[in-house]
């Protein structure tokens, strides 16, 4: 029997009621969720980093998924969570004591600047004290106030974590405890997922693969080269008796984040410091080692570990690394380029859909 038209248009209005409650029930439960939204996309990117070793695990523990998934979370917590506590720990301690340093007056970061200055050439500093630019005075304020609070940010900050233990408990808990379900029952949601999507079969796979791959390129890459660029430039800045070296360290890893110049910004003005105030052996050392060994992590790993994995040119990498960062804070930096694959994948398979039509 071929249904009426009354039939279709009371077939049609239902879908659209439903498609309009399912836009609302998962608009309500993003809005719920928002406050643990850092906790649920590291839940989502442990999980897809650590799946891999779950599912090698799995034959050797006997088909067992909950000790096979426990094992798995249990090293991602050894890998990631430790580490990142000893590191906030010392950062927490160096930073007290710089502004330590910074409010008795023993550490005076304005003579370091009257030194490089002195170094300059009579016309280069005629030329900035016609704009001004050689008030020590004011410059003493300025970055003395600047470093004072920068130290004071990372000291308050890192020690939050320790008197706030409920809220950063909470969120390790909710990051592990739904990595674990995402680690065992990961390949059963994959496939609701690909049921919901309402595009072909090969679409679906190209999306949710792109996806995967993206997030752990993306988190393997950044994370990797930015923890050995940190760490390398760390070991440098202490053979050369560079004061406060785990602070620059951190700070390194933190710009290496992003692409091309990150951590030149931090090793480039110490070098020419050193430079310009007599100490040329370890200026030149430290333009060598970051040119031919920090510069060459980035340059030769970056690419290795994100561009290649992820088929996107260097400048869209670095444009959505930086766009995120910028949106989204440090989460930014796996979100940005996520959200550029994927945009590239949509319009990929719309102008194939397209064309293919024609």
């Amino acid at each position: 029997m071929t249904p009426t038209p009354q039939a279709n248009a009371s077939t049609e209005a239902k879908n659209k009621a439903l498609a309009y409650l399912l836009v609302a029930a998962t608009a309500a439960l993003a809005y719920i969720l928002l406050p643990f939204y850092a906790a649920i996309l590291w839940g989502v990117i442990i999980a897809l980093l650590f799946a891999p070793l779950y599912r090698w695990l799995l034959p050797r523990v006997r088909q067992r998924p909950n000790i096979a998934a426990g094992i798995s979370l249990l090293l991602a917590f050894v890998m990631v969570v430790l580490p990142t506590l000893l590191v906030a720990t010392s950062l927490a301690v160096e930073s007290s004591r710089i502004y330590e340093q910074l409010q008795s007056g023993e550490l005076k970061p304005t003579q370091y600047f009257r030194d490089v200055f002195n170094t300059l050439p009579n016309g280069v500093t005629t030329v900035l004290d016609r704009f001004g630019l050689v008030s020590f005075n004011t410059l003493q304020r300025r970055l003395t106030a600047a470093l004072t609070q920068g130290t004071q940010y990372f000291a308050t900050q890192t020690f939050a974590v320790g008197q706030n233990t409920f809220e950063f408990v909470a969120s390790v808990f909710i990051t592990f405890y739904l990595a674990f379900f995402l680690i065992r029952d990961g390949n059963a949601i994959v496939r609701v997922v690909q049921r919901a999507l309402p595009i072909a079969p090969a679409q679906k796979q190209a999306l949710l693969t792109l996806f995967t791959t993206v997030i752990r390129a993306t988190v393997k890459g950044n994370l990797l080269v930015a923890a050995i660029q940190g760490a390398l430039g760390g070991l440098a800045f202490w053979a050369l008796g560079i004061s406060g070296a785990l602070l620059w360290a951190v700070l390194m890893m933190f710009l290496s984040l992003l692409p091309a110049l990150g951590a030149a910004l931090v090793w480039g003005p110490l070098a020419l410091y050193l430079l310009l105030t007599g100490a040329v052996w370890k200026g030149v050392l430290l333009c060598v080692f970051g040119v031919l060994v920090i510069g060459l992590v980035d340059n030769l790993l970056r690419p290795i570990l994100v561009g290649k994995d992820t088929r996107m040119p260097d400048y869209v990498v670095m444009v959505s690394t930086l766009g995120g960062m910028a949106v989204f804070g440090v989460n930014g930096f796996v979100l940005g380029p996520v959200i550029a694959a994927m945009f590239i994948a949509v319009w990929q398979i719309y102008v194939s859909t397209v064309t293919d039509a024609l």
